[in-house]
């Protein structure tokens, strides 16, 4: 396997991934490079036991729990959530509002529908996460509706 490919071909996608968690683009960077410097690390021993892909998402999403949960020790607060009051009215602030409503589902909801909008399919979302495919599917489909509601709520959709 060559990094230099799998770079190029997920290093965005880990970085939409990174942002959908923290909401902050300069740490969603950090821990996009955070992740691939782990891939890089420890490409050899990868075992292929499942996708490069899979592999990759499941290191993203550890590190940047890791770095929520620190940063929750540190601040003693929710520290991704900004904007609270954010009424979309284009579609970059439709964006951010989504983000904001994201930040605040509870920790699985937030894997399972940041790496369902990198179009991440089910299946491996349910391995990344170690939930079952049936479950995993359920869960999208409650996402999406709180979201949806969400948006409904506040007039935007």
């Amino acid at each position: 396997m060559n990094f230099t490919v799998i770079y190029q071909q997920y290093s965005e996608k880990i970085f939409r991934v990174c942002l959908g968690f923290i909401n902050d683009p300069e740490k969603a960077k950090d821990l996009t490079q955070e992740t691939f410097i782990a891939v890089w690390q420890n490409l050899n021993t990868f075992r292929k036991e499942s996708a490069v892909g899979t592999w990759i998402y499941r290191i993203a999403t550890n590190k940047c729990l890791r770095s929520i949960e620190k940063e929750k020790k540190q601040k003693n607060i929710h520290p991704h959530i900004t904007a609270e009051n954010t009424t979309p009215e284009n579609q970059e602030e439709k964006l951010i509002f989504l983000r904001n409503r994201i930040a605040q589902l509870q920790e699985i909801d937030r894997i399972i529908i940041t790496l369902y909008m990198e179009d991440v399919p089910q299946e491996e979302i349910a391995t990344i996460t170690g939930l079952t495919h049936a479950n995993v599917r359920v869960k999208i489909h409650r996402i999406k509706e709180r979201l949806l509601k969400k948006f409904k709520e506040n007039g935007k959709f």
